[in-house]
């Protein structure tokens, strides 16, 4: 059993500041911290290369960087911006992405010391149509989910809630709009850890999610109709991208609610439609999979952490799942493992 590190940015209900860190040592034993006990984090990313830094984007007090594995943490840069969206480059881990409400992106290269913005976002066509149904005031959309290539460094794709999923090829100098097939109500996004031609997407529409083979150019939703539409989080196995899930509930009420999520984590494979996850699963999760996690170099496994801060974890690609035992209290925004 090796040792691992949880981060989630969010504990004790959706309105609380502050986060928890859960260390599990060689031995299995669980340790728990409070982190930034008065900020409201609102999103996490961590680099390709050890799992750190760990970068938060906070709700009006800019970025915050961790060292130390989520220990302890200092402002980088952005005060005052709201930021809702965090990554970091698997090409260089001094590159990072920051998306903010109103709905601007920004990049620094040097780790976080300096910032600029990517002013070409500005220019994405139709923008003047994104609107924000999640927060006052509803006229502010905001980037929601950012993701670099890991093939291209100058391919990154962006989510706006809610509006669009837009995409750039040179490093964010300039924009294509939103792109075919995607859903506008973008909630979770990732590229294949391995494989940058593969995307996912996890949002609300008729689907609960769509996929991409071209590098986020052109978008596919499964045909095949789901009761759950309501799309959340996605992830991707490394060693078959053809393999994905994502966590989905029945609409923002239910999805966003303290105990009645009525949510369902999906695979799909290849071609084939929305299977339901069970195997050891609650049927249906009262608490929404706030998030899915898949790690480099070890294929078929995959966690998800809830609203109410359970873990889970298979090992099959959730054929069969296991509670960890450890609970942070709350997971609402996003779950980082290191």
């Amino acid at each position: 059993m090796t040792a691992k590190v949880f981060i989630s940015n969010s504990f004790e209900g959706r309105a609380g500041k502050g986060g928890m860190r859960a260390e599990r040592d060689e031995n299995g034993t669980w340790r728990t911290d409070l982190i930034f006990p008065e900020l409201d984090v609102r999103c996490l990313a961590v680099g390709a290369a050890g799992g750190t830094p760990v970068w938060a984007g906070t709700q009006g007090e800019g970025v915050w960087v961790s060292e130390d594995r989520g220990l302890n943490w200092r402002q980088s840069g952005l005060e005052g911006s709201v930021v809702k969206a965090l990554a970091v480059s698997p090409h260089d881990p001094r590159l990072i992405f920051a998306g903010t409400k109103p709905a601007m992106m920004y990049v620094s290269r040097d780790g976080g010391a300096t910032w600029s913005e990517l002013e070409g976002f500005r220019k994405i066509p139709w923008r003047w149509l994104w609107v924000s149904p999640a927060e006052p005031p509803f006229i502010r959309a905001y980037v929601h989910a950012i993701c670099v290539s890991p093939s291209d460094p100058h391919v990154i794709l962006a989510g706006i809630e809610a509006g669009a999923l837009v995409r750039t090829t040179d490093g964010g100098v300039t924009w294509q709009g939103h792109r075919a097939g995607a859903l506008r109500d973008c909630h979770g996004l990732t590229f294949n850890s391995q494989e940058g031609n593969w995307a996912y997407e996890a949002g609300a529409g008729r689907r609960p999610g769509s996929v991409s083979r071209d590098g986020g150019q052109t978008w596919r939703q499964p045909a095949e109709k789901v009761d759950r539409t309501y799309g959340w989080a996605c992830a991707a196995d490394p060693d078959q991208p053809e393999i994905w899930y994502v966590s989905a509930s029945t609409g923002p009420g239910d999805a966003h609610s303290w105990d009645h999520a009525n949510a369902h984590i999906y695979r799909v494979t290849g071609s084939t439609g929305w299977e339901q996850l069970a195997g050891g699963l609650p049927q249906p999760l009262d608490h929404l999979p706030v998030a899915l996690i898949t790690v480099p170099g070890q294929p078929g496994h995959v966690y998800t952490g809830l609203s109410n801060g359970d873990i889970w974890f298979s090992h099959d690609h959730g054929d069969h799942w296991e509670r960890e035992e450890v609970n942070l209290k709350g997971i609402w925004h996003q779950l980082v493992m290191l």
